[in-house]
């Protein structure tokens, strides 16, 4: 017993689904047992008793007809592995297996009866010669002679096995857990592969699918293995170590046993990968950086960062010392709800969550009485192509002077014509001498008057003055306080402080050099000071930072994400053919890449379609829609959810489970007409996100550029011709801009893979006329 005279009970993931699966009135029982157990687990109700022979494993009582599996981890705390009907449970619970891995330290529980009851077990069990058929006691503890520790290759007569090039103690060193090996060694097709992966442990799922994806076992042990192994040295006997670390995926939290009762939980709010938890969990020294593909977690990484930070926090702390910021405001609202799902509202009024510029105007406004309006690009390079007319100016385009001036001169806060002269410019190309910098600067200066004459400004002057205000303020805090401590500005303002104690930055690749002089300014550098997940392969905008040269040094604190949780690996392996050929920045003046990205997920192959014409791809598309959508009516039906269904459920019209990604409004008009007509609602995705009604509608429609942040279980990825994309007026600046020519196609190329990455299950890409060069060798396809 602990001090208070109670047991911990610890939930293990892998309970959870098996609770899931329970009658409600069981579930209901389930919640009664834990509350009762960890108040007294010896009253004589509970039936608590260890199984035979003096194992970890004890069973005890739930309701009338079923019983719970703990695990004994040591002392007062118990770890819940399973719950069974009575019938079956003390012949199955004798079949669980329980070690501690010795590469990672977390505790693994294999249900070996549940391994041999899968369809691998089945197909394994079918081909084992007559009189030698699975027994009572589990095959993988009395292994064969071809199955001995150290033997790689297949039986005489037998077929060979999928990892038979690779031995045990290669296996093992990975981090396969040990009583799988024997039947690792009998796996012979992908099918058995997948039924088997999906009942044991996650880190040898990991490690069994990456390696027959073709990754050597050096790519397995970089990508894998190293970010979840134990920083000291596993001793394979101490539970009560194990049980706390990350690699051991438990929670012992009321409430999120409650929501997982209740079915009202993601699984991202209770559950995260031991390689997500470590970095949301972690101490770092300065500021941290974490990146990866789409579906990986980054934003969920995020978030437990937030909720951890949040409950860390000093007694007696008031305000929202931490700030949870991203690019754009439909991402923000949708950090905002999520963090409030995991968080809860204690903990999340803690946190200022805000898009970047929505923060720079705040600042602004505290500190200025003028009021200007706020123009967008577009508007900016027209007033940039009216003074160079009005000037005869002709050396120097207009959408290269707005970017010049937004991402070197404003993006790095540059006071002078002298700092204009040593600034670097990464990302820029073009290169400039000194004549061509003044009269750049002359140009600059004259627009900024320009703008102030017609009482307006960008957003980029925005964040440059807002970044210039903090930054005057943490100079100010400063030499208040030479101790360098990190705290907020004290209620009345007394004492000079930064603005916020922690910063988590989602979106990363996103922002502009002046939106991090910005954030580098609203905290003081030291542990925990800024966090930040992004990557660059989805940058759709022209922000491309050098993130040491403006204060943020992530040198040694970089991490990578590898595991796709969104996709199906057929998805994914066409989405990184349509990277091929660019080459990506990783924000600190090195490149980026998607080596060992990856999905445990197994689906259909994309489809790709060509059309004569745009009338004809559009009933293509109409088609598609209406047959997943009856589709999705007959499975409600035969589940009997017709009528009944939520939007969390699975294939959900109410829930917009479909999309249509096109690359222009007015293509996006067409579709919504189209299926208009058809009878199909639809609504269109806004720049806050879906339309207004669109929670009812059963298809989403909308540009590539308003996916960003969103997922949907179909989707068609339509217009993807030539001059669409890429945008055809880049053929005209080939040669007269090549630098702008080439990073305006890779804008491109990210917005079609950010589209395709936005597929759960299905992908169907189509096109009229000439097909995009960016989809290779799936242009060769045939007509429907």
């Amino acid at each position: 017993m602990n001090a208070q005279g109670r047991v911990t009970l610890r939930i293990l993931q892998r309970a959870d689904k098996e609770i899931l699966a329970l009658p409600r009135v069981v579930k209901g029982a389930v919640y009664e047992f834990q509350s009762k157990f960890r108040a007294d687990p010896n009253h004589p109700s509970m039936r608590f008793k260890q199984l035979k022979g003096g194992s970890r494993l004890y069973s005890a009582r739930v309701g009338h007809d079923h019983r719970a599996l703990l695990l004994h981890v040591g002392g007062s705390d118990y770890l819940l592995v399973s719950v069974k009907d009575r019938k079956d449970a003390y012949g199955d619970l004798e079949h669980y297996a329980y070690e501690i891995n010795r590469v990672t330290g977390g505790i693994e529980v294999v249900d070996l009866s549940a391994v041999n009851d899968s369809l691998a077990g089945k197909l394994l069990a079918a081909k084992e010669p007559a009189g030698q058929q699975q027994s009572a006691s589990p095959s993988w503890f009395t292994p064969t002679a071809a199955e001995t520790p150290g033997a790689a290759a297949a039986a005489p007569g037998r077929e060979a096995g999928l990892f038979a090039r690779f031995d045990d103690q290669t296996l093992l060193g990975l981090g396969v857990a040990e009583p799988l090996l024997p039947s690792v060694r009998r796996l012979t097709t992908e099918e058995q592969l997948l039924q088997f992966t999906d009942c044991v442990p996650q880190l040898t799922s990991d490690i069994l699918m990456a390696l027959y994806d073709g990754k050597t076992a050096d790519e397995v042990e970089e990508i894998v293995t190293r970010p979840v192994a134990a920083p000291e040295p596993v001793d394979t006997s101490d539970y009560e170590a194990a049980v706390v670390r990350a690699s051991t995926p438990v929670t012992s939290d009321d409430e999120a046993l409650r929501a997982i009762l209740a079915e009202s939980f993601a699984r991202w709010q209770v559950f995260l990968h031991p390689t997500q938890r470590k970095l949301a969990d972690n101490t770092y020294s300065g500021p941290a950086r974490v990146s990866g593909g789409p579906g990986t977690g980054k934003t969920i990484v995020a978030l437990h960062r937030a909720l951890y930070l949040a409950t860390d926090l000093p007694e007696g702390t008031t305000g929202k010392p931490i700030l949870l910021t991203t690019f754009n405001r439909n991402l923000a609202a949708d950090l905002r709800a999520r963090l409030l799902e995991l968080a809860g509202p204690e903990h999340t009024a803690r946190v200022d969550i805000v898009n970047i510029d929505s923060l720079a105007a705040r600042v602004v406004s505290e500190a200025d009485d003028a009021r200007r309006r706020a123009i967008g690009q577009d508007a900016e390079i027209r007033e940039w192509a009216a003074m160079l007319a009005e000037l005869g100016e002709t050396r120097f385009r207009p959408e290269f002077l707005a970017a010049e001036w937004s991402q070197v001169i404003l993006g790095q806060v540059l006071r002078s014509r002298a700092e204009y002269f040593r600034a670097r410019r990464p990302g820029r190309g073009r290169q400039l001498t000194r004549q061509d910098r003044d009269v750049i600067w002359q140009l600059t200066e004259r627009f900024t008057k320009r703008l102030a004459d017609l009482n307006v400004w960008t957003w980029q002057q925005v964040a440059e003055r807002a970044a210039e205000l903090e930054m005057a303020r943490a100079s100010r805090a400063a030499g208040a306080s030479p101790d360098g401590e990190n705290a907020t500005e004290t209620s009345g303002g007394a004492m000079p402080r930064h603005r916020y104690r922690h910063v988590i930055v989602d979106e990363a690749q996103d922002l502009s050099p002046a939106h991090w002089k910005l954030l580098r300014a609203m905290v003081a550098p030291g542990p925990n000071d800024l966090f930040l997940v992004g990557d660059t392969h989805q940058r759709i905008y022209d922000n491309v930072v050098s993130l040491g040269s403006l204060g943020v040094n992530i040198r040694g604190r970089s991490h990578k994400l590898t595991l796709s949780y969104r996709t199906t690996r057929q998805i994914l392996k066409v989405a990184l053919e349509l990277l091929h050929g660019e080459s990506y920045d990783n924000l600190d003046d090195g490149t980026e890449d998607l080596a060992g990205y990856r999905s445990l997920l197994s689906g259909d192959q994309p489809e790709f379609l060509e059309h004569p014409s745009w009338d004809e791809e559009r009933r293509t598309i109409s088609a598609h829609v209406r047959a997943w959508l009856d589709a999705e009516r007959g499975g409600r039906e035969r589940d009997g959810l017709d009528g009944q269904g939520d939007a969390s459920s699975a294939g959900s019209p109410a829930g917009g489970s479909i999309a249509v990604c096109v690359p222009t409004r007015s293509l996006a008009a067409d579709v919504l007409s189209t299926l208009a007509a058809d009878g199909v609602e639809a609504a269109d995705i806004g720049p806050d996100g879906p339309a207004s009604g669109a929670e009812t509608a059963a298809v989403h429609v909308g540009t590539m550029h308003r996916f960003k942040g969103l997922e949907y279980r179909q989707i068609i990825i339509a217009g993807a011709s030539q001059g669409l994309v890429p945008r055809g007026f880049l053929d005209r600046i080939q040669d007269s801009d090549p630098y702008r020519y080439d990073r305006e196609r890779r804008k491109d190329r990210s917005l079609l893979f950010v589209a395709a990455t936005r597929a759960r299950d299905t992908l169907l890409v189509t096109w009229h006329g000439t097909p995009s060069p960016f989809l290779g060798r799936y242009a060769t396809v045939t007509k429907p």
